[in-house]
């Protein structure tokens, strides 16, 4: 017979491993190659008016929802490009996992006072808008 500690134990640690599993596969990875920002930079834009968004399709079979930042010296000094990616990573982890297709490369863009100085809010709906435009069909003419 097992203590009924034991037993607890064993079933916090079968849902933490089963929470897990969940969250990772609803998640993304950061991009971190030069070589994934600058494909990125070749294929969609949408302009909004705290942030420039850059997505591209990868088409390599694999379903992961790839997201990364970037900052220029424009923006300021270190810690304003910090505070900078610090916005556009809470706006990713609140609107990117509804609205973002798998095999998707999705890089953000801070735009010089716009990024720190807009409204939270307004941001997110910037990413929603600039999320649901990129992924409009193309029109064929």
């Amino acid at each position: 017979m097992t203590p009924p500690q034991a037993e607890e134990a064993d079933r916090i640690a079968e849902a933490s491993d089963s929470q897990a599993a969940v969250s990772s596969c609803a998640g993304y990875t950061i991009l971190a190659k030069r070589a994934d920002f600058l494909r990125a930079a070749s294929a969609r834009r949408q302009g909004t008016g705290g942030f420039l968004l850059q997505a591209r399709e990868r088409r390599d079979g694999s379903d992961a929802i790839r997201v990364g930042f970037t900052c220029s010296k424009k923006i300021g000094n270190a810690v304003m490009r910090n505070r900078a990616r610090r916005r556009l990573r809470e706006i990713v982890r609140a609107v990117l996992p509804g609205l973002a297709q798998p095999g998707w490369d999705y890089v953000l863009v801070g735009r010089p006072g716009a990024t720190i100085e807009r409204d939270f809010a307004t941001l997110k709906t910037d990413l929603e808008g600039a999320l649901r435009q990129i992924h409009r069909p193309r029109s064929a003419a």
